[in-house]
């Protein structure tokens, strides 16, 4: 029996003890995390099998031919995408046991305290302090441009431990829980009238030491990990044809001749076929990532991203004319997910210019590419040897 085979049978086994249509939502996914059906890469007793990644479309094609539910993904991406690996690549055996089953059912929705007011492209000179006490560390510090931080029971943090290395050597990684007395949430409204961003000010906030990640001062190691699975999840993530932006302007297209000139089909087609090609290239980087961790391609997955997604919305204002300048809603909100598709061309023209800003900048992924993929000569660095607390602020 081959490993899909197996795949199957174990699936239809988790199918005939919970049918989808006579078992709670929650108590399906857990089930079916138990049955390491969740994630199939992942090891045996944290919701996977030990298996292939590519082997997880087996799975998943099963459960959706039989209406199961899914753990809705867009809403937990930051735990799926980023928290999940890293907890897997440097957390200890209770870590992992703690977080990665509720992480995975959507129990527990997680938010990603990295970016700060002084420290967003720069990350390494971030200022938020920790301070060892006993068995704590005591945060204080503030986080911007907090995606679900609303919502989130739980944050990976990045604070400075050490002032007096340079400011890459003196970070450590921990797991903050979001109810904990002096952490304060405040909603950052944005062009959109929404407010799914949020800065978040950390008061004497304690921290135990088993919920650190990685070893104390390692911290921009373990920060690495995420951030390129942050690009991949961002850039990467897998679509049918005409999915994501580029299929709205092309159903507009088919429905609404009256619209069209001749500029704008060439423009259409342009994008269309850039579109194609970026998502070609995500189902390629999807079969790498079975070989091993992702690296900087996600950050040239992410470049693309932003670039046609800002291209494609600006296409779609124009193609509509006048209705492109109607917006559906100004009306604050506090979403617990984006969702570019289910509002009018308005909304997605403004929020798409959050692309190249979100997951890291445009200039700074593309100095990742140049470097790291093409091989190019570094970017001259003045501060690589002076101490973080000497730096000019």
């Amino acid at each position: 029996m081959t490993d899909a085979d197996e795949l199957r049978r174990r699936t239809r086994e988790l199918l005939a003890a919970h049918p989808p249509a006579d078992t709670e939502r929650l108590d399906f996914l857990r089930a079916r995390f138990d049955a390491g059906l969740a994630w199939v890469h992942f090891p045996e007793g944290l919701g996977g099998l030990g298996l292939p990644r590519s082997l997880q479309a087996v799975v998943d094609a099963e459960l959706a031919a039989a209406g199961a539910p899914d753990n809705n993904p867009r809403r937990i991406g930051i735990g799926l995408g980023m928290a999940a690996p890293t907890i897997l690549q440097y957390g200890t055996e209770e870590q992992k046991a703690r977080f990665l089953r509720p992480l995975w059912t959507g129990e527990e929705v997680w938010c990603q305290l990295f970016s700060e007011p002084g420290a967003g492209s720069d990350l390494a000179a971030l200022g938020t302090r920790a301070v060892r006490e006993g068995d704590d560390w005591v945060v204080n510090g503030q986080k911007v441009w907090t995606s679900s931080a609303h919502v989130a029971r739980w944050a990976i943090l990045i604070a400075r431990t050490d002032p007096d290395v340079p400011k890459h050597r003196g970070i450590t990684y921990f797991v903050c829980d979001m109810t904990d007395p002096g952490v304060e949430v405040r909603p950052l409204r944005q062009i959109t009238g929404e407010a799914e961003f949020n800065e978040v000010f950390l008061t004497d906030v304690r921290i135990p030491d088993d919920r650190r990640l990685g070893e104390v001062g390692d911290g921009w190691r373990v920060a690495q990990t995420t951030l390129n699975n942050e690009r991949v999840a961002i850039g990467g993530r897998r679509l049918p044809r005409e999915g994501g932006m580029i299929g709205p302007v092309a159903r507009t297209w088919r429905e609404r001749p009256e619209l069209r000139t001749h500029d704008l089909h060439q423009r259409l087609l342009k994008l269309w076929v850039e579109a194609e090609v970026a998502r070609l290239t995500g189902e390629r980087l999807s079969q790498q990532l079975v070989a091993g961790q992702p690296g900087p391609e996600g950050a040239g997955m992410k470049l693309a991203f932003a670039r046609l997604n800002q291209e494609i919305s600006g296409l779609e204002v124009e193609l509509r004319g006048e209705e492109g300048l109607l917006y559906d809603d100004w009306t604050m909100r506090r979403p617990e997910l984006v969702d570019f598709t289910g509002r009018d061309a308005g909304y997605r023209y403004l929020r798409s210019k959050g692309n190249s800003i979100e997951g890291g900048t445009s200039e700074v992924l593309l100095n990742i590419v140049a470097e790291r993929v093409l091989g190019l000569p570094a970017e001259p660095r003045t501060d690589k040897d002076v101490a973080w607390k000497d730096l000019a602020r």
